[in-house]
């Protein structure tokens, strides 16, 4: 079974987003044992924004349901999109997927570039619309750079999960089976988290005919 790993390495070198938190990590040496001082913020690295991030009295991190973080879900390979997913590249790609990732060159990247691909909120109206309780993107953010939140509020204000700065560079597009798992931070309005991919079709169950 081919499993993706498509979590960026959090690291003081991870890409930030102007604005957050950079993070640090300080080891200490009792003599004894090593433990790792961190600061980070809840959007550090490849990252849950659950619908609290925008929405006042949104769920938090620690209370978005399983189900919509693990599941199948959808790789659409959107490379050759400069800086604008418009609803026409995606019509017709949405019917029965849950969870919808975004592949674009920035998986390719490893310093901020303020001209990384986003949805438009058209295309935000259409997800949400298609009933996706989850969407990722290999963007630092799943909204332009220039954006005002309203992407941000037309999906979390309906309950769709943002998975932001995933590394999507080695998946070719297809079904999968994903786990999106954050930390357990209570209150909170995202998570670093781990993300994994593997195949779908190997998933199904052969009936064998007696």
């Amino acid at each position: 079974m081919k499993i993706y790993d498509v979590t960026r390495a959090l690291s003081d070198d991870v890409i930030i987003y102007p604005g957050d938190i950079v993070p640090r990590f300080r080891e200490i040496d009792t003599g004894q044992y090593r433990v790792t001082d961190m600061t980070l913020g809840s959007h550090t690295g490849t990252h849950i924004d659950a619908p609290s991030h925008y929405i006042e009295g949104g769920q938090t991190v620690d209370r978005i349901p399983l189900d919509r973080l693990t599941g199948p879900a959808r790789v659409l390979d959107c490379s050759d999109v400069e800086e604008f997913i418009t609803p026409d590249r995606i019509f017709g790609r949405l019917k029965g997927a849950r969870a919808l990732l975004l592949k674009t060159w920035f998986s390719e990247m490893q310093e901020f570039d303020p001209g990384y691909p986003a949805i438009t909120v058209e295309a935000a109206d259409l997800v949400a619309g298609a009933g996706i309780t989850c969407i990722g993107t290999d963007a630092p953010s799943i909204e332009s750079y220039r954006g005002d939140g309203s992407v941000h509020r037309r999906l979390l204000g309906c309950g769709t999960v943002i998975l932001e700065l995933l590394d999507l560079s080695g998946v070719p597009e297809g079904e999968y089976f994903m786990a999106a798992l954050p930390l357990r931070l209570r209150g909170l309005d995202g998570s670093p988290a781990r993300v994994i991919l593997w195949n779908y079709v190997e998933q199904q169950l052969v009936m064998i005919p007696k």
